[in-house]
């Protein structure tokens, strides 16, 4: 069946033509853009494009913050047959901005005003760019190569006068095969790679996704994650497309941090009725609550954590919600959610049903606190060659179970793989392998790393995981992050990474490690504002102040040891034995975090590898020695 994305969106314009699709903030309020309108103005935008000389097949970047601009515009370049070339805003134009433009061979770029100034600086590099589209006012005005973006509709409001069937005609010949994105990897090798993804490779994805999710016409949602990915892609617009739903973009600041802070307000005004979200959003919300709980005083704070254990018990692992003795809590736990949860759900808009959690791993108790306060947090799996969603944990009964990523999409087939290739029972971990209409057509230009990864049609994830019985699926983490014992033991460190920073109020990040080595290490990156806290708390001043803080971070990780209040959740034997700290944060301007917000494992290691082969040293065996005293200083100020 030929369903490319025009097709999709043509379906619903043609059903829901009326209705809102698109909301963003002007003069202080967020104001509808329907479905016909959307329509219009995309078929304007793709008309222009036609008009000075984009063909179909050629590549068209986006360089811009969230807005409609940059929906409506991917839209009218799909339409012109091109190809969209999204791009992070957090790129640098130095060297990743410049490898993409390059290696896509971008004739044209969508650019807001607040990312122009990076293009301008790498414009004389860039042979094959031709056009250059600006959304918004610029101070100083346009140079030359440069055009608005109202410029470009007129000069295709015109060309549709006497081109518009032959216009037309170009989006409704595009096939399922014809490429509709080139979505570059964040990078954690030596150059990204840009997957290549179809007209069906989304539309598939969409179906699929669909058959866990049900999202009804009269929904909202805030998109508060990048659109460049291709999560943002399916789960944030295409979906709601399908279905005739709603689709409100954050409000953009003048700077980063502005629109960061322009969230929580955008999220009360839009009350949208799910968020996507990723686990560094995840804690960043969880602490919102908290902290706003704490505010209320010692007694708030203790009513909200009797009511949080007693909801843990009340809903087991979600599977087993209220099932046995549970159902005896069912009476506390509804009054918990009246006299609390509802406060807290009111900060997100009321409306808020759940989340659908992506990205790296999400910590089951991260997914209990959001479930207890009524706001399920639904973790999902996928990667962008996959386009990307494979499974994901969802509101239907029996449809979701904390620490599991949930049930596969479908129709897709999947299999789990040993070390030689050879199919494993369920229960049994070893290599996700995916076969379906989503997998990816390649990479772009890069032949050999498309062999190695889609063989006959399978798409070989590089994460280890297993099936239970029941089929939930369960992702354990990249083979690249396992650690090795010296015995040539494996074991995933991910989950316990995640653990160890959601449970621990003094760990703001970590790595574990061991590559062979007679023991595991923690690369630890102690939380600055919490620790100076805690030792202004106790009074403690002077050099003794950084031995306390090393002492206290090493009381965090031994409480997963035997003996531990969380002795249980990870073998002992890979509970780290020495811990290293950092003496400063994995961040994007350092290079240890990428634009998907997850650490790069590598980067840290080769950042800090004299810290960590410090560790295995026996003056490093101790939490207060000095390379730890010195780096604990530093970060604490």
């Amino acid at each position: 069946m030929k369903r490319t994305i025009i097709d999709l969106f043509e379906e619903s314009v043609a059903k829901y033509g009326t209705k809102e699709f698109l909301l963003e903030k002007h003069n202080g309020k967020f104001e509808p853009t329907t479905y016909n309108d959307t329509k219009s103005r995309a078929l304007k935008i793709g008309a222009g494009l036609t008009a000075i000389g984009i063909e179909r097949g050629d590549r068209v970047s986006i360089l811009a913050e969230g807005c409609n601009n940059w929906i409506i515009s991917e839209l009218g370049l799909l339409y012109a047959g091109a190809i969209s070339v999204p791009l992070s805003i957090k790129l640098e134009e130095s060297n990743d901005l410049l490898f993409r433009l390059k290696h896509s061979d971008a004739k044209l770029i969508f650019v807001s005003k607040h990312q122009l100034k990076k293009i301008r600086s790498i414009v004389a590099d860039l042979a094959d760019l031709k056009h250059i589209v600006v959304w918004g006012e610029v101070d100083g005005g346009l140079k030359e190569g440069e055009m608005s973006l109202e410029s470009l509709e007129a000069m295709g409001e015109k060309y549709l006068v006497e081109n518009k069937e032959s216009f037309l005609a170009i989006g409704k010949s595009l096939e399922n095969n014809d490429i509709a994105t080139i979505t570059y990897t964040s990078g954690t090798t030596a150059d990204p790679k840009g997957v290549v993804l179809t007209h069906r490779n989304y539309t598939a994805n969409v179906e699929q996704a669909l058959s866990v999710v049900s999202i009804p016409p009269t929904w909202r949602t805030l998109i508060i994650l990048p659109l460049d990915h291709c999560f943002a892609h399916v789960v944030g617009f295409y979906i709601m497309i399908a279905c005739g739903a709603s689709v409100a973009t954050t409000e953009v600041g003048r700077t980063p941090m502005e629109t960061l802070k322009n969230i929580p307000i955008n999220i009360k005004e839009v009350r949208p009725h799910f968020l996507l979200s990723v686990p560094a959003l995840a804690k960043n919300f969880r602490k919102s609550i908290e902290t706003s709980i704490r505010k209320k005083g010692k007694t708030t704070e203790r009513l909200f954590n009797l009511a949080l254990r007693t909801s843990y018990a009340y809903q087991a692992d979600g599977y087993s919600k209220g099932q046995g003795w549970r159902c005896l809590l069912k009476p506390a736990v509804a009054l918990f959610d009246k006299v609390l949860y509802s406060k807290v759900r009111e900060a997100f808009g009321g409306e808020l049903q759940f989340f659908i959690g992506g990205g790296a791993l999400l910590d089951s108790e991260l997914q209990r606190f959001f479930y207890a306060v009524g706001i399920p947090m639904f973790q999902g799996y996928g990667l962008s060659e996959a386009t990307p969603v494979i499974s994901t944990n969802a509101p239907s009964k029996r449809n979701h179970r904390f620490g599991s990523s949930g049930r596969l999409v479908q129709p897709l087939e999947i299999k789990i793989l040993d070390d030689e290739g050879r199919e494993l029972p369920r229960g049994e971990k070893g290599e996700i392998v995916i076969k379906g209409e989503n997998v990816m057509a390649g990479y772009w230009k890069n032949p050999e790393s498309t062999a190695d990864t889609v063989r006959d049609g399978w798409l070989y994830t590089g994460d280890m995981g297993y099936m239970s019985e029941d089929n939930f699926l369960y992702v354990l983490g990249r083979f690249k992050s396992l650690l090795i014992s010296s015995d040539g033991e494996k074991y995933s460190p991910e989950g316990m990474e995640e653990a160890m920073v959601d449970k621990s109020p003094y760990i703001d990040q970590v790595i574990v490690y061991n590559n062979q080595n007679p023991y595991t290490i923690a690369l630890i990156v102690a939380s600055k504002e919490r620790l100076n806290q805690l030792l202004d708390e106790r009074n403690i001043k002077g050099d003794e102040r950084y031995r306390e803080a090393a002492k206290v971070i090493a009381s965090e990780v031994a409480k997963y040891r035997s003996g531990g209040a969380f002795a249980d959740e990870f073998p002992d034997r890979w509970v780290p034995a020495v811990i290293a700290l950092a003496n400063e944060p994995f961040t994007e301007q350092n290079g240890l975090v990428n634009s998907t917000m997850k650490v790069v494992r590598n980067k840290v290691e080769k950042h800090f590898a004299a810290a960590i082969e410090h560790a295995y040293t026996a003056e490093g065996k101790a939490i207060d020695n000095e390379r730890n005293i010195a780096a604990i200083k530093q970060l604490l100020g």
